[in-house]
């Protein structure tokens, strides 16, 4: 089902959870969270992803998910469609007993970081917010927007929270990536990641003990996302 955008824009900042009850998620997050209660990286055909946001809202059902964001890459147009089908699932299943999971804002986006291009995830922001509109277009930014420290900075106008992808995938350690993300100011860290893409998913070992030593060290939050691209939201591909 795909619907119309324009009228229902006004209403998605009222309805929208907040950026506070993400916050308490990303305290209780640990390895077993993630692809069965919650999943904080997904990709829809809004971006580089196969699913469409209507069919990933069933499947997320259909899991039992307690908690998800849609984070294509320089796109909120899935997130919107999700929320719409959502609020129409609401409607026409009112009497329903299942739980169904919150929807939060998302998105990915490329940012300079130690002169190396890395992903940073938005979460919970107002969608509307103007800080945004730099990253809303399918593509990375360039110039002082392309920049991590600025990237965070409009993550946080938005009134939303910054994480750090997935961060043992880059050609710099995690170990100088995370303080310097940290030190502008960013939110958390994709603690629980599989890096080889196991079947059943499961977030890599090792890379998780070093990146959640690291959000200890600076105060972050851990998350997880299993970077769905595919039709399966239990895989990356």
């Amino acid at each position: 089902m795909t619907v119309n955008l324009a009228p229902v824009l006004n209403s998605q900042k009222s309805v929208a959870p907040t950026m506070l009850a993400l916050k308490e998620v990303f305290q209780s997050i640990d390895a077993d969270s993630c692809p069965s209660a919650y999943n904080f990286h997904m990709h829809t055909v809004y971006s580089d992803g196969q699913l469409r946001p209507e069919a990933l809202m069933e499947s997320a059902i259909a899991i039992g998910l307690k908690g998800l964001a849609i984070t294509d890459h320089h796109s909120i147009n899935g997130f919107f469609q999700a929320q719409i089908w959502l609020d129409h699932w609401k409607l026409n299943n009112s009497d329903s007993k299942l739980t169904l999971p919150t929807l939060w804002s998302g998105i990915e986006i490329n940012a300079n970081l130690l002169n190396i291009e890395v992903h940073i995830l938005g979460y919970a922001f107002d969608p509307q917010d103007s800080s945004l509109q730099p990253y809303l277009h399918g593509k990375g930014a360039i110039g002082d927007a392309y920049q991590a420290e600025n990237v965070i900075n409009a993550i946080h106008q938005a009134g939303g929270l910054a994480v750090l992808a997935h961060p043992c995938r880059y050609r710099i350690s995690a170990n100088k990536l995370v303080p310097e993300a940290a030190s502008f100011g960013i939110d958390g860290v994709e603690s629980f990641y599989a890096y080889a893409n196991p079947n059943p998913w499961c977030p890599s070992p090792k890379q998780t003990l070093i990146v959640q030593e690291l959000a200890a060290n600076w105060g972050l939050f851990n998350t997880c996302g299993t970077d769905t691209h595919g039709l399966n939201l239990l895989q990356r591909l």
